[in-house]
C-alpha cells in the first residue's frame, strides 16, 4: 500500500478516558500494575490487504485496510513499546470463512485431505494469540475441517456454550487461565479468558451441527463458568464473545439471544471486560453497569476484517493477596496506519498466490455487462442468472411436478459481470456466501406471506414524494435480507404499509391462489431460519449439499457464454399506487 497516502487517516484511534471501577479498593499509595489486552474479531479469512474479487489491494471509501498482516504490525509495535510488561492478544471469532483464500483451503484443496496448514492458522500462529473464540462461521465447512484447524493452532480455541449432544459437556475448551508476569519483582496475575460463541449457529449451520451440538445461552453459560474460573484461581476475568451487544436476535425466540455481549456484562458478576464481535461494528469503548455488583464493565468491538485492533488497558492493584481492577479504558486502532508485517505475508504468500490464480480463471464470456448496482429496486438480469441456475438445478433433480420458484438476494451492490471474459472472482463477487442449495414446498398463501415479509425492506413512499434510489430501502434491513423470487410475477406497492404491499401475484397470467403448491429453491441459510422469514423452515424436498456459487460457475463453464436472453425474465417491479416507481 502507499503508506504516505494513508498516514493522514487517523481513523478511530480515540481512546476513552480511563474509568475508575466502582466497588474496588483504591490504591491509596499502594503500587499499581498495568495490563494490556489486544483484541481482534471477524477477520473472515483476511490475511493480505487484498480484495480477491477486484484482484487489487483492498480499499474502500474510508481507506480502511484489512488482514492479519496489518494487525500483526500493530500488535508487534505495542508489544515492543511494552517490552517486559503484560500484553495478551485475543480474537472474538469468525476467522476461517469470508474470502476466496479461506474458501480455497476449505473446499478446493481442503486442509482435511491435503494436510496443509490453513492460511489463517499460519498467520495467527505468527501473531501469537493467547486464545481465539469460535464464531458461527467457524462451523460453515463442517466439524472435521474445524477440528483440523483447531489442531493447527498454537493457542486454545474456546466456546463454553457449544455443547456436545451426547455428553452434555462443552464440545470445545470453555476457558483458559493465563499466568501473566507484570514485570520484574511483581506478583503473578492469573487472567481468566472465557469464550462464548453464537447460538445462531444452530440455525445457520444446522446441517453441520444438528444432533451433534447445541448452543446454550451466553448469560447462563457465563454464570456457570465464571465462578469456576474464580475458584480455579482467576484474578480477573475477560469474556471473549462472538455476539453483538444489542440484546436482539435476527431469528425468533426458539434460540437464546443472538447479540448478548451487553447482557453478559450486565448480569454476570466478576466479569471485568468483554471483547466481542459478530455485528461488524466499531465500538471503541463502552461501559455497562453490572446489576449485581454495581461495577463498571469495559466492553469493545473492533469492527471487522482486521480493519481495527481493540486495545484495553487496565490499572491493577493487589491487597491481602487479592487483585482489583482500579481503572480501565479501551481504544480502537486503525490498521491503515502501519505497513503489513512481512513475516505474516511471507508465511501465506504461496497460498495467497494460489488463490489469486484460482479466482482469475475464466469460466465464460458475457455478451454484455451485467451489474448488480440496481438489483435492490429493479429487476436485473444478474439476479435472474442466480434464480435461473437454482431453478434449473432443482427441476432437473426433482423432475416435472410442481412448479419451481427460486429465491435470491442482492448480496452485493458492486458485483459486475464484464462484457467479455467472466472470471471466477466475478461470480464469487456476485455470490459472496458459501451457501448450499435446498428446496421446500410452499403454498400460494405462504409465497405471498414470504414476499410481504421481504417487502419490508423498502421505506414507505408518500404520493408525489421524490424517489431517490439511494434511500428507497430501510437502512435497518440489510441487502441480504431482501429476497427476490422468480417463477411468479408480482408488484410491490411501496405506498402501502408493510404487510399489505404485494398487490399483484400471478403465474402464467393467472392469480396465484392460496391453495396453489410450489417447490421453492432457496439457500441453506434462509431455509434454516436466517433472517426469520416466515414459512421457509421446514423439511427439504431437495438437499444435495451443492454450493450455489459452484453451481453458477459450473453452469457458466458448461454454456461457455452468459447471455441474458437465456435466463432474464423480468417478473417483479416496485410500484406506487399501481404506477411503476422506475
Amino acid at each position: 500500500m502507499n503508506l504516505s497516502r494513508r498516514n493522514v487517516i487517523v481513523g478511530s484511534i480515540a481512546a476513552g478516558a480511563a474509568t475508575a471501577i466502582p466497588g474496588t479498593a483504591q490504591a491509596h499509595g499502594r503500587e499499581t500494575y498495568d495490563l494490556t489486552v489486544l483484541g481482534t474479531s471477524d477477520m473472515h479469512g483476511n490475511v493480505y490487504n487484498w480484495d480477491y474479487f477486484k484482484d487489487a489491494e483492498f480499499d474502500d471509501s474510508a481507506h480502511n485496510d484489512v488482514g492479519v498482516a496489518k494487525l500483526a504490525a500493530l500488535v508487534n509495535r505495542i508489544r515492543g513499546e511494552r517490552r517486559g510488561k503484560a500484553t495478551l492478544v485475543l480474537d472474538a471469532g469468525d476467522t476461517i470463512q469470508g474470502t476466496p483464500l479461506a474458501y480455497y483451503y476449505a473446499v478446493q484443496e481442503p486442509i482435511t485431505t491435503t494436510g496443509k496448514t490453513h492460511p489463517m492458522a499460519r498467520a495467527m500462529n505468527i501473531l501469537r494469540y493467547d486464545a481465539v473464540t469460535l464464531g458461527n462461521h467457524e462451523f460453515n465447512y463442517g466439524l472435521p475441517l474445524l477440528a483440523t484447524w483447531i489442531q493447527q493452532l498454537g493457542f486454545p480455541a474456546l466456546a463454553a456454550n457449544a455443547i456436545n449432544v451426547k455428553t452434555g459437556k462443552p464440545a470445545f475448551q470453555p476457558y483458559v487461565i493465563k499466568q501473566v508476569s507484570l514485570g520484574h519483582g511483581a506478583p503473578t496475575l492469573r487472567v481468566g479468558i472465557l469464550g462464548l460463541t453464537n447460538p445462531g449457529t444452530a440455525i445457520w449451520d444446522k446441517g453441520h451441527v444438528e444432533g451433534r451440538l447445541t448452543f446454550a445461552d451466553l448469560v447462563e453459560t457465563a454464570k456457570k463458568w465464571v465462578p469456576e474460573m474464580k475458584r480455579k484461581g482467576a484474578d480477573i476475568v475477560i469474556v471473549s464473545a462472538h455476539s453483538g451487544d444489542s440484546g436482539t436476535s435476527s431469528y425468533g425466540p426458539e434460540l437464546p439471544v443472538e447479540n448478548a455481549a451487553g447482557l453478559v456484562a450486565t448480569k454476570v458478576p466478576d466479569v471485568d471486560a468483554v471483547l466481542f464481535g459478530h455485528a461488524h461494528v466499531e465500538i471503541a469503548q463502552k461501559f455497562y453497569t453490572n446489576e449485581v455488583t454495581g461495577k463498571q464493565v469495559l466492553t469493545s468491538e473492533p469492527s471487522k476484517w482486521g480493519q481495527r485492533l481493540t486495545r484495553m488497558d487496565f490499572t491493577l492493584s493487589r491487597s491481602r493477596g487479592k487483585w482489583a481492577v482500579e481503572a480501565a479504558r479501551s481504544a480502537t486502532l486503525n490498521t491503515n496506519t502501519v505497513e503489513a508485517d512481512p513475516v505474516v505475508l511471507a508465511a501465506v504468500q504461496a497460498q495467497h498466490r494460489t488463490t489469486v490464480a484460482y479466482v482469475n480463471q475464466v469460466v465464460a464470456t458475457s455478451t454484455e455487462e451485467l451489474s448488480a448496482a440496481e438489483s435492490r429496486y429493479r429487476d436485473t438480469p444478474i439476479i435472474d442468472f442466480i434464480n435461473h441456475v437454482q431453478t434449473e438445478t432443482v427441476t432437473a433433480a426433482l423432475g416435472t411436478g410442481l412448479p419451481v420458484l427460486s429465491i435470491a438476494a442482492p448480496f452485493s451492490r458492486t458485483a459486475v459481470f464484464p462484457a467479455g471474459d467472466v472470471k471466477i472472482r466475478d461470480v464469487a463477487g456476485l455470490y459472496v456466501y458459501d451457501n448450499t442449495l435446498e428446496a421446500v414446498e410452499l403454498s400460494g398463501a405462504e409465497v405471498r406471506a414470504y414476499l410481504e415479509y421481504s417487502a419490508k425492506f423498502f421505506v414507505t413512499l408518500a404520493p408525489g414524494a421524490p424517489v431517490d434510489p439511494a434511500s428507497i430501502s430501510d437502512p435497518a434491513v440489510p441487502d441480504y435480507n431482501y429476497d427476490i423470487l422468480s417463477g411468479v410475477d408480482y408488484d410491490i406497492d411501496v405506498a402501502k404499509p408493510v404487510g399489505s404491499r404485494i398487490t399483484r401475484l400471478e403465474r402464467d397470467g393467472a392469480a396465484v391462489a392460496d391453495t396453489d403448491r410450489f417447490v421453492v429453491a432457496v439457500n441453506n441459510y434462509r431455509r434454516s431460519g436466517g433472517g426469520n422469514f416466515p414459512g421457509i423452515v421446514r423439511t427439504q424436498v431437495y438437499n444435495e449439499q451443492k454450493e450455489i456459487r459452484q453451481l453458477l460457475i459450473d453452469w457458466a463453464q458448461a454454456k461457455g457464454a452468459i447471455d441474458p436472453a437465456d435466463f432474464s425474465v423480468p417478473n417483479w417491479r416496485l410500484v406506487r399506487e399501481g404506477t411503476p416507481v422506475f
